[in-house]
């Protein structure tokens, strides 16, 4: 059973990384990152729905409280997906996928805010070293940062703020209702909120592009199979051993952009990824042990 759940969260990481690396073949095509993220999220709730109608029971769709941070799970995936692929077209695939992954750094600012967490040595240790790996990784000390926007690394950063919300909403409504529930109303509040502000006569041109493929592989990856393997493995995962496992997913979305997509990371930027994470994993082993 264990072995079953570290396979099904190693497949959801694993497609979360290639599909960032297809985000960034699609950018490159010229296609919009809130298209991209629209789709992204409507194929996805294709599949949460069909999960729903096969787990129907206890689904908690009368709790207010549900739907309350349900639609601040959406409002971080929403996020998430669109400043990841913004990102994507202000540095690359690499850059992005790391600072996105940052994400439990946020997760423990607001913790020690709101008190919920105890601010230790170490944990001030771990914040500060991915602070000095993302300073690595962007190269924001140089002249040339390797095309690296300023606005490619604070969206990689809103990226991984934006996951915290999710991460925050999903385990506030867990506690009301079903995950198939709580990812349907997410979903549905991410499509409202990107479906309005989204270039319509490009989403428009969609299915009859020769690019709907990859947008559909996209949407089955990125947004429909993979959360679904990673809720139902990291019920049968250790918390640390998930953290670990996690690390598939920047990877994998690095090796994408480097071999794919031909982008070039120089020592330094090597070096700061390394840093992030290893330091992010190594936080979330310690805190899941503790």
């Amino acid at each position: 059973m264990a072995n079953r759940g570290i396979l099904l969260v190693m497949a959801a990481a694993l497609c979360w990384g290639l599909s960032g690396g297809i985000a960034g073949v699609l950018i490159a095509k010229g296609w919009d990152s809130v298209v991209i993220s629209f789709y992204r999220g409507a194929i996805g709730l294709l599949f949460v729905l069909v999960w729903l109608a096969l787990k129907p029971r206890c689904s908690g769709f009368a709790s207010l409280w549900l739907w309350f941070w349900s639609v601040i799970a959406g409002l971080g995936v929403a996020g998430n997906f669109y400043f990841y692929f913004f990102s994507i077209a202000e540095s690359s695939v690499a850059v992005a996928a790391t600072l996105m992954y940052c994400a439990p750094i946020f997760v423990y600012l607001v913790s020690f805010m709101l008190r919920w967490e105890y601010a230790t040595p170490m944990k001030w240790l771990a914040i500060v070293l991915v602070m000095i790996g993302i300073v690595l990784l962007t190269r924001v000390y140089a002249v040339d940062a390797g095309g690296v926007t300023p606005l490619g690394v604070i969206t990689g950063l809103l990226s991984g703020a934006s996951l915290a919300l999710f991460i925050f909403g999903f385990k506030y409504a867990v506690l009301h209702g079903s995950a198939p529930a709580i990812l349907t109303i997410a979903f549905s509040t991410l499509i409202v909120i990107l479906g309005s502000i989204m270039n319509a006569e490009q989403a428009g041109r969609v299915l009859s592009s020769l690019d709907w493929p990859l947008l559909a592989v996209l949407g089955v990856l990125g947004g429909g199979v993979s959360f679904i393997f990673y809720i139902i493995g990291l019920r049968q995962t250790a918390p640390a051993v998930a953290s670990i496992v996690a690390m598939v997913e920047p990877v994998t979305a690095s090796l994408f952009g480097v071999i794919i997509l031909g982008e070039v990371l120089v020592g330094t930027q090597m070096l700061g990824m390394a840093v992030i994470l290893l330091t992010v994993t190594a936080l979330g082993v310690n805190s899941n042990q503790a």
